[in-house]
């Protein structure tokens, strides 16, 4: 089947921007609308599955490994894909929104990979997913540079030796209001996959590499499998070789993590590995057992990768991939540099200590959120890995995990403190702020926040609540004082706003599963209907 040949059509309701002609095509949108066709029901049915487990889970069902899958986590042969061309070494990679100014940056910064993340780091405005897609096109095209209105410019310095691009688009529990098929918002992780699969996919195989992706919050093995056959699909529909596609899953969900072999099961034709997304991991765990007092957390500047239930969780990912041919990649490294030496200097200390545990663990590779932070972490894994590109041969099966293991949250409970409900509060607000302006992600206290730190923030802040051990007077004098800070900080602020976010979000009895639905739809939804 050829592009030429598709029928499903899909509505443009946005004003048209610069260049959006360019990414907005008849063909590219005629794509979409194919995929929304023929997975639609699938995604509906697999949201519907996450609210009937969560209901399970609050209404006192254990989590555990899956009985009916068992066969498959016992047998000992299958492997996943070798890795692909420009993923072989992926000791470092960088993360980041793809705006023009990022794209840059991270292109320059000397990683093995560039994470181009439409989801957390990006504030889902039109002009800023369409930008996107225009900046990776531009970047591939080794047409990226630019000079800003200041005057500042932005260059490639070695177009020949670049970062391999991978893409995360958002996730399955949002949509794209500003395209419609059928007469309902297409799915938004088809959004960002389709049209960067459309016009990148060919232009990266003839430059020697293929489209790569990374998949957020997925919550099981269905939830991959559903991933497997829209590459399947996509690949068929544009005449691209089947297994071209490569795709690394973020565990970021405390139900994935009980499905690990599942999950690279299903993906094995397409997969590239796991990544460690411990942020939002911990905003999982919080969010599906928020109601039980045996699940308590401390501050999160106490919940460190050392805690038994976080080790357990990541030395069974590097046990997993391994096992299976599979690269593991750690978790972010949030710092950014400090003009303050002393600040600075105690920041890498941090980045250090928790760089050397993922390289001694066994990891392949591990994230940051700064370019800055390339050379420490290149040093690190280079002083584990040498001349090899990774450390799959390392099958750590030393390591065995209970499902208890993984759930032993108890063992770090405590008090929160009153710094850290004012910290949770404070990044909450100046997060949803910059969010709501269109920024994605955001530079607070010396860590790069983005939406999976701001959902840790407000859903602590609920559960804390939720289990009286904090009052809610207190929570209400600190909002009232932090927000006065944000205006008087940032004139510009969105103060209404944002305070009625945070309420509806943090306050309400009923815990919203995610901010960013519903703030998008209110907030950053701007339709002019039109045909495109």
């Amino acid at each position: 089947m050829t592009t030429t040949e598709l029928t499903h059509r899909v509505r443009v309701l946005a004003s048209p921007g610069d260049r959006h002609d360019e990414i907005l095509t008849p063909a590219a949108l005629d794509f979409i609308g194919t995929l929304a066709a023929a997975f639609h029901e699938r995604r509906q049915w697999l949201l519907k599955e996450r609210r009937r487990q969560a209901l399970r889970l609050a209404s006192g069902s254990p989590l555990d490994f899956p009985l009916a899958t068992s066969a498959v986590r016992s047998d000992a042969s299958w492997r996943v894909a070798p890795p692909a061309h420009g993923l072989t070494d992926r000791r470092v990679e960088i993360t980041g929104p793809p705006d023009r100014r990022m794209t840059v940056n991270a292109l320059n910064s000397g990683a093995q990979v560039w994470m181009a993340d439409f989801e957390d780091a990006t504030a889902p405005t039109w002009e800023n997913v369409i930008g996107g897609q225009l900046s990776l096109l531009d970047a591939i095209e080794r047409r990226i540079d630019f000079t800003t209105e200041e005057g500042k410019e932005y260059r490639l310095t070695d177009p020949d030796r670049l970062p391999t691009i991978v893409v995360r688009p958002r996730g399955w529990h949002l949509d794209e209001e500003h395209l419609e098929f059928d007469g309902r918002p297409v799915p938004a992780p088809l959004v960002d996959f389709g049209l960067y699969f459309f016009h990148c996919a060919q232009r990266q195989i003839d430059a020697g590499q293929g489209p790569y992706f990374y998949l957020p919050k997925l919550e099981n093995r269905y939830e991959a499998r559903l991933w497997n056959d829209i590459f399947v699909a996509a690949q068929e529909i544009l005449g691209i070789p089947r297994g071209t596609v490569r795709a690394t899953v973020l565990i970021e969900t405390i139900t994935a993590a009980f499905e690990m072999e599942e999950i690279l099961y299903e993906l094995r034709e397409h997969s590239s590995g796991l990544n460690a997304g411990r942020w939002d991991y911990l905003f999982s765990l919080i969010k599906t057992f928020g109601h039980r007092t045996d699940f308590l957390l401390p501050d999160r500047a106490s919940v460190t990768m050392t805690a038994p239930f976080m080790r357990a969780y990541t030395e069974l990912l590097v046990r997993t991939c391994h096992r299976r041919g599979a690269h593991a990649i750690g978790g972010m490294a949030a710092q950014v540099p400090s003009k303050d030496p002393a600040v600075h200097e105690a920041a890498l200390a941090k980045v250090r200590l928790d760089k050397e545990r993922e390289a001694e663990d066994g990891f392949d590779g591990s994230w940051v959120a700064h370019p800055a932070l390339v050379p420490l972490c290149r040093e690190i894994f280079n002083g584990v890995l040498g001349d090899r590109p990774d450390q799959r041969n390392r099958s750590r099966d030393d390591v065995e995990v209970t499902a208890a293991e993984l759930l032993s949250v108890r063992r770090i409970s405590g008090p929160p403190t009153a710094e850290g409900v004012r910290t949770n509060i404070a990044v909450a607000l100046r997060y949803y702020d910059a969010w709501l302006r269109g920024q994605g992600a955001v530079a607070l206290d010396g860590l790069m926040e983005d939406a999976a730190t701001a959902e840790i923030a407000r859903v602590q802040i609920w559960q804390w609540l939720r289990h009286r051990v904090i009052d809610r007077e207190t929570v209400t004098r600190v909002l009232d004082e932090e927000i006065a800070r944000l205006g008087a900080d940032y004139p510009w602020a969105r103060i209404d706003e944002v305070r009625e976010l945070f309420e509806r979000t943090a306050l309400q009895p009923e815990l919203p599963l995610f901010f960013t639905p519903d703030a998008y739809s209110r907030h950053l939804v701007r339709r002019a209907e039109r045909r495109a």
